[in-house]
């Protein structure tokens, strides 16, 4: 006996027709830009296509929750280095980062987290 397929709805996103949203960051007066993808309310997973214009940094920082980026466009800026399209950065939950763009162009990446987002910025990595 078999059973039933019961094939699964999926969601699609048309990232390069759907409008760029505001994404705000009170803290460091920033508003950044994004194509919200995935929203899981069971698990907190989000999913969004960002963008950093050229110049921006976010500032030292911390997430309960850990979050990889995997780079489209430019060169994503970190406070290890930086990193070029096709690359994937995972910051582990609960460490202190900084990420930005560089100076010269915009770095646009796919931004997922592990569970609920949430941002805490912080005076330094060190203070």
């Amino acid at each position: 006996m078999t059973d039933a397929l019961e094939p699964v709805d999926v969601t699609v996103v048309d990232t390069l027709n759907e409008p760029w949203q505001d994404f705000p960051v009170p803290a460091i007066n920033a508003n950044l830009e994004h194509v919200p993808l995935l929203d899981d309310p069971e698990t907190g997973t989000m999913a969004v296509k960002m963008v950093y214009r050229a110049g921006f940094v976010n500032t030292w920082h911390t997430h309960p929750c850990g979050h990889g980026m995997y780079v489209l466009e430019g060169t994503l800026r970190t406070h290890q280095g930086d990193y070029g399209v096709g690359s994937f950065v995972w910051f582990p939950e609960g460490g202190t980062m900084e990420h930005g763009a560089t100076d010269d162009a915009d770095c646009t990446f796919l931004f997922i987290t592990n569970k609920a987002f949430d941002i805490h910025h912080v005076g330094s990595a060190h203070g």
